[in-house]
């Protein structure tokens, strides 16, 4: 059985990150990355459909340790796949994947500080051989959701519908949709994405949203970057503009959460901007709830606008009475057309990528554990998680995780420990759900994650300054995280 100093599960961007920091800051520590799809990407290999790109820019989405060299800072899914491809190769971590593999369960024996991992697979698209192998330290790098199918909910006469219905997930690659009626359901990222690209080629695109979401249009070039690499060495101009972008994403999220009534009025006011008077602003871009209780959605360059005041798509709010041959009932009785239908309604959660923990024969239940620093669970030795913010770019919080685990790799490596275990110091802290998001994706599986608890360490602040004052140059040692010699 081969044994590793680190097993990474999943080879996506934050999978990769990971792989890349421990070769700059451990160069002597042996690591797998375990990968369950044939290629590496991870959502930027999965996600297929037209016009998927990045919803936060480049300077912060991407690395810290390796500039984003492309002219647009929005940038499509096939640069983000590039960027991930370059970055693996020059740090030479595509040599460490192994591809269609799948770990099933791992389980801790404190005795010899090791993980054995049960890993199952595919070959030639059949069922391999199960294997185990062992490490001293896992990685998570699963991310949040299902790999194999996004959530559709069951909608009322589905098969009478004579079109095709598809799932954003599980794109078709040769779906022609060029002067066809389509129909998006949702408002969410992906279909907000989806409606302007497809709306070139097609006949006519409807988004259909059961409810509206804060729209905010930016430009996809960064001409401040732009700008500093003309005068500026590389690492430096791509590290100004990471912090120029860190901190209007900072400021936009404390203004939001302070003054939500203000950031209303200026999100509707761009709107009516892009729009014009005449359009119901209040009726499709007027969400229920406060900006930031869910992702505010980007639009590059206002695509969404354009594609709307052109008129090669429009938006309903309304509810889905039923599918009919022709297309969807609404509940206010009209009825929309549609060749095609695109269910963009989320996506469905999946904690670890499905893996089951045992710590010493004894199960894991990981909704009964609380959350270390945003990437621990308490009571599970040689553990950690990436896991990325849900206010800013995710890479910005698996960046510090990185570089927070390399420090403790040489901290316990230098003090002679095997081992370290969070433990939950005060079992009558108040505790609340992991993830802050009020999406229906979250509520719909977040009895499935940790919790958060009221104070640090055991609370996510969101706050990424905050959080390199903790990761990057606070102490490894604290009260609550223990170190073992075996």
């Amino acid at each position: 059985m081969n044994h590793f100093d680190v097993v990474i599960i999943g080879a996506g961007l934050s999978g990769i990150g990971a792989a890349c920091h421990l070769t700059r800051n451990q160069p002597n520590k042996t690591f797998s990355i375990i990968e369950s799809r044939e290629a590496m990407g991870g959502t930027w290999d999965l996600f297929r459909y037209p016009g998927i790109r990045s919803d936060s820019d480049m300077h912060t989405l991407g690395y810290i340790f390796k500039p984003w060299r492309h002219e647009k800072s929005i940038a499509d899914g096939a640069s983000i796949r590039e960027y991930i491809h370059e970055s693996a190769a020059e740090y030479a971590v595509d040599k460490h994947i192994q591809y269609q593999r799948r770990v099933t369960s791992a389980a801790w024996d404190s005795s010899t500080a090791t993980w054995t991992l049960s890993i199952s697979g595919t070959e030639n698209g059949k069922e391999a051989e199960s294997e185990t192998l062992s490490c001293s330290f896992i990685y998570s790098c699963t991310g949040y959701f299902r790999y194999d199918k996004g959530y559709t909910p069951d909608f009322p006469g589905a098969d009478k519908f004579k079109g095709q219905i598809i799932h954003p997930q599980q794109w078709p690659e040769d779906l022609d949709y060029s002067g066809k009626k389509v129909v998006v359901i949702g408002s969410g990222a992906t279909a907000i994405t989806l409606v302007p690209s497809m709306a070139k080629t097609a006949g006519h695109v409807t988004m259909l949203q059961r409810s509206p979401t804060y729209v905010i249009s930016r430009p996809d070039i960064d001409r401040v970057s732009r700008g500093l690499g003309r005068v500026l060495p590389e690492k430096l101009a791509y590290g100004l503009t990471r912090w120029k972008n860190v901190s209007l994403q900072a400021l936009l999220y404390q203004m939001s959460r302070r003054f939500p009534s203000l950031i209303k009025r200026l999100l509707r006011k761009s709107a009516r901007q892009w729009l014009g008077d005449g359009f119901a602003i209040d009726t499709h871009f007027n969400p229920s709830y406060n900006p930031w209780d869910q992702r505010l959605c980007l639009v590059p360059n206002g695509d969404l606008f354009r594609s709307l005041r052109k008129g090669t798509s429009s938006i309903v709010t309304d509810h889905i009475e039923t599918f009919t041959k022709e297309g969807i009932q609404l509940k206010s009785g009209d009825l929309l057309k549609a060749d095609i239908i695109v269910s963009a309604t989320g996506l469905e959660l999946l904690i670890l990528g499905g893996m089951k923990l045992t710590v010493d024969d004894v199960p894991v239940k990981i909704p009964e554990a609380l959350g270390y620093k945003g990437m621990m669970f308490s009571g599970v030795p040689n553990f950690v998680l990436a896991a990325g913010y849900t206010n800013a770019s995710w890479t910005l919080k698996c960046d510090l995780t990185s570089q927070y685990f390399c420090r403790l790799l040489n901290y316990m490596d230098k003090q002679g420990y095997q081992y370290c275990v969070p433990k939950n110091d005060d079992p009558d802290m108040p505790c609340v759900p992991f993830l802050d998001l009020a999406s229906g994706y979250v509520n719909r599986a977040i009895d499935q994650f940790p919790k958060q608890g009221a104070k640090a360490p055991w609370r996510l602040y969101q706050n990424y300054l905050l959080d390199i004052l903790t990761l990057r140059v606070g102490s490894i040692r604290d009260k609550v995280l223990n170190f073992y010699r075996t």
